[in-house]
């Protein structure tokens, strides 16, 4: 019998959206449904599991934890690719690490709907509806404004899409993309410093890199109109959150519509949750029925193909 951990369930959901019953009755399975509180916590907690899986980036794998899980023979990543495990531990380990399919469009459609809160100034008139007050901010049209998009791979193709359809001008920026490239996803490519100037909202669709990792500072945040509007559905780091929150405070940008942060869960303390210009979501990008279904039902198959020796999409 193996013992089965799958970390990270905040939803506490897992059962319900895949057939978890032969493993089940089989072998030991485990939820664990809150954040470890560090590195120690997921320790103790994990020791003893000769499987584990995981949900994307909410517990991150380095080979300091790895090293204290003597019993992990499987670990099971959400998605092809994740930036918190340390493959290379893993493989040093002789840990196999599996991943499952995973849809693209639910992002595109969250960044897509941030857009569109900032432009009404979602974050303002909810709360006063809540409160007992009425409208009290004046919003603007998203048809004939401008989109610019930081990485136009496929979520940021995809929310190109989505902006032409409400009549935006898209232009896009990227170190790799050309011309051509833009052009097929209906955009315009730009310089990166263009990008910031011309935009009424910017999009960030870069995966986190030593490359991209900072790349939105206070100098980009400073060529931004004072009217315009930030969006990252991506990954914290890629904005400096320091200088993302003295632009917010000083009104030098009109607004943040934020999914990701550098620390995740965001502390209950932190100003941004105060902040008024910030549309806030909590890394809700890929959470959608139907991306679970994949995203567990792929943790099945990639479970019970390893107990009976015969791995599906192995990563490492």
């Amino acid at each position: 019998m193996a013992r089965i951990a799958i970390t990270d369930d905040y939803q506490n959901v897992a059962f319900s959206f895949a057939d978890w019953s032969r493993l089940r009755a089989q072998h030991d399975v485990v939820v664990f449904d809150k954040p470890f509180a560090g590195e120690d916590e997921a320790a103790r907690a994990l020791a003893g599991f000769d499987v584990i899986a995981i949900m994307r980036e909410r517990t991150a794998f380095r080979r300091t934890l790895l090293e204290r899980l003597p019993a992990l023979k499987l670990l099971v990543t959400t998605g092809m690719r994740n930036a918190s495990v340390d493959m290379k531990a893993c493989a040093d380990r002789g840990i196999t690490v599996c991943g499952t399919d995973g849809g693209s469009h639910a992002t595109a459609e969250l960044a897509m709907g941030l857009i569109l809160g900032l432009a009404r100034n979602f974050q303002i008139e909810i709360a006063n509806m809540r409160e007992g007050r009425w409208q009290t901010t004046v919003g603007q049209d998203l048809r004939g404004k401008t989109l610019g998009v930081l990485g136009l791979g496929k979520l940021g193709g995809q929310l190109a899409e989505y902006a032409k359809a409400f009549r935006m001008e898209v232009i896009a920026w990227s170190q790799n993309l050309t011309d051509e490239k833009a052009a097929a996803k209906g955009a315009t490519r730009v310089e990166k410093d263009e990008l910031f100037r011309r935009s009424d909202f910017i999009s960030v669709h870069l995966v986190l890199s030593d490359r991209s990792r900072g790349l939105v500072g206070a100098r980009e945040l400073g060529l931004m109109k004072p009217t315009a509007s930030i969006v990252n559905t991506s990954r914290g780091p890629i904005i400096d959150g320091g200088a993302l929150a003295a632009a917010l405070k000083e009104g030098r940008i009109a607004g943040a519509g934020l999914d990701v942060y550098d620390v995740e869960p965001l502390p209950a303390a932190d100003a941004l949750r105060k902040e008024p210009r910030a549309l806030l979501t909590p890394h809700l990008g890929y959470v959608t029925a139907e991306t679970y279904k994949l995203f567990f039902g792929g943790t099945v198959e990639c479970i019970e193909g390893f107990l009976a020796g015969q791995p599906v999409r192995v990563i490492t």
